[in-house]
């Protein structure tokens, strides 16, 4: 009992050590202006890896080296669309969020909307044509005496019950 209470008092301890000794995060780089032009250009791109998350908010190796890329063509006097041409030369439209509406790049605008179009009219005909089977028509004369004869043999079950 007691070397658990010393392994807790022990964490503990070293827990509020740490926390008195913390001290702010250190930005990447020396200049607040270029990390703030690194992250308003990453946001506007996707990381390669992930596909889901921006360059920005990836920690996938491959999102550090090209923020790392970023950072180098800020420092060389690049401007923000050098930059995205840049990197779309490199990895082509899918590297943007929002890729520019061209030629290539129809399916990933009208894509979405294509599919729910083709969904819902497929949902309409299926179910016009359910309604069509579905439809009451009346019985014909035999299957109308059968059904009467089922009937009849069934009443005298229910009324024994």
């Amino acid at each position: 009992m007691r070397r658990w209470l010393l392994v807790l008092l022990l964490v503990v301890t070293s827990a509020a050590w740490q926390g008195v000794h913390a001290g702010e995060a250190k930005p990447l780089a020396a200049d607040e202006v270029i990390e703030k032009r690194l992250v308003a250009i990453s946001s506007e791109l996707r990381c390669l890896v992930c596909q889901n998350e921006s360059l920005a908010g990836s920690h996938a190796e491959l999102a550090n080296d090209l923020r790392r890329e970023i950072r180098t063509l800020i420092r060389d006097g690049k401007n923000d669309a050098e930059i995205m041409d840049f990197m779309v030369s490199r990895y082509g439209d899918f590297v943007r969020y929002r890729p520019p509406l061209k030629g290539t790049t129809l399916l990933l605008w009208f894509g979405p909307a294509l599919l729910f179009v083709c969904g819902l009219g497929a949902l309409l005909l299926y179910l016009r044509r359910r309604n069509l089977v579905i439809r009451d028509t009346p019985l014909t004369v035999e299957e109308q005496r059968r059904a009467d004869d089922l009937l009849q043999q069934q009443e005298p079950r229910q009324g024994q019950s």
